[in-house]
């Protein structure tokens, strides 16, 4: 990913990315990862601009591996937490890409994704609506209002959504491409370019768009970007 000084995407007018597409390949990258990721995690210690809210508050942040590693970001996650960007604030009618590789979630089927709407993120009234998925193929999109969490669509199995199973022969990691577009009326989720549901916006896509990664996952963010909705 990029990091860099953001403003806030009121009226957005550009692609905000999280990583370069040129010079080196995923697969190359899934090799170096796989000899490098037993090293040590790094405490908190975050890439910079970065912030990361566990769930449970008092929980171990030590536990937390999350650092650049071009192309994009490396997650290994031991609490479930959420990963922002202050600057990476979006209203208007937009989309937010997400695109993600799971390594070898050993037998877990723990859920990652992306969320919309952030507002008070470090704050007691912290509020998001989430979209995640989870190894076997079933996806989810809830809410977190404070210490609430209601659900807007139960897990539900879509065949776009590829798990751990699915990934090439030999492969070290499975990709999928979410995406979540901010209409005028509407909220709509995709996975690989399908549609597998939608909800009423209902004010809840004005705010910080980020990530979340639930318990015991190794991931590597491809891509994280915010950019205008032109259809």
């Amino acid at each position: 990913m990029v990091v860099a000084a953001h403003s806030k995407l009121r009226v957005p007018s550009r692609t905000r990315t999280s990583t370069p597409r040129a010079g080196v390949t995923v697969a190359a990258h899934a090799m170096l990862l796989a000899l490098l990721l037993p090293a040590a995690v790094s405490g908190q210690s975050w890439p910079d601009g970065w912030n990361v809210r566990p769930d449970r508050s008092g929980a171990d942040l030590s536990e937390i591996s999350f650092e650049a590693m071009p192309p994009g970001h490396h997650v290994t996650s031991g609490p479930a937490a959420i990963y922002w960007r202050d600057g990476d604030e979006a209203a208007g009618r937009y989309q937010v890409e997400f695109d993600v590789h799971l390594f070898d979630p050993q037998g877990r089927r723990e859920a990652f994704g992306v969320f919309i709407g952030g507002r008070d993120l470090a704050g007691a009234g912290q509020s998001y609506t989430y979209f995640l998925i989870r190894d076997g193929g079933q996806f989810l999109v809830k809410e977190r209002n404070g210490n609430e969490t209601p659900t807007l669509v139960q897990w539900t199995a879509h065949p776009a959504i590829l798990g751990w199973a699915d990934r090439e022969e030999g492969g070290a990691s499975v990709l999928n491409r979410m995406r979540v577009e901010a209409d005028e009326d509407e909220i709509r989720f995709y996975v690989n370019d399908a549609e597998l549901t939608s909800v009423a916006r209902e004010g809840r896509a004005e705010g910080i768009a980020g990530m979340r990664v639930n318990h015991a996952l190794n991931l590597h963010i491809a891509r994280l970007a915010i950019s205008p909705l032109e259809r």
